[in-house]
């Protein structure tokens, strides 16, 4: 028996990779991977990823929130969310503080410098979302918005598998 190397031939596509591709859930992670990445690259500019700017954005919109808020929100895990605030807190973009209703809770606030920041990254960002709507007619995009909240609310009513 030889220890020479074999060659074999490699699939261009897998067949496990091909019925995947034939799923409804896999069609939807590579559109959301396209647009992260699309995001990841816009926002590098800024020094900030897809969840500070997530987390920037909502707190531009609603001063005040907590760190549990902000994770719901964003969809991140608390652990992640402290990350993301510590980071925010030593750049400068925002500030903790106190809670005036709850005493062991920490709420958080932009800074103005984080404010001017995330508006000028949100206007870059609008463009990118912007591309993505122009895409499609107001009927698909109605249709889309539609198709998309029946996902949602059926994989929320589904019992666990």
């Amino acid at each position: 028996m030889s220890d020479a190397p074999t060659s074999r031939v490699v699939p261009a596509i897998s067949p496990g990779a091909a019925v995947a591709a034939e799923r409804l859930g896999h069609a939807i992670k590579r559109a959301e991977q396209a647009m992260i990445a699309r995001k990841t690259r816009v926002l590098r500019r800024f020094g900030l990823t897809v969840p500070q700017y997530a987390a920037l954005l909502l707190l531009a919109s609603m001063e005040g929130m907590s760190a549990a808020q902000l994770a719901r929100e964003c969809m991140v895990t608390p652990q992640t969310m402290a990350t993301i605030l510590l980071n925010l807190e030593r750049g400068g973009l925002i500030e903790r503080h106190g809670s005036a209703l709850h005493q062991k809770v920490v709420v958080n606030a932009l800074t103005a410098r984080g404010r001017s920041l995330v508006e000028e990254a949100d206007e870059v960002i609008l463009r990118v979302e912007g591309a993505l709507s122009a895409a499609y007619s107001d009927t698909e995009r109605a249709a889309f918005d539609e198709f998309l909240e029946r996902s949602v609310t059926v994989m929320n009513s589904l019992d666990e598998a």
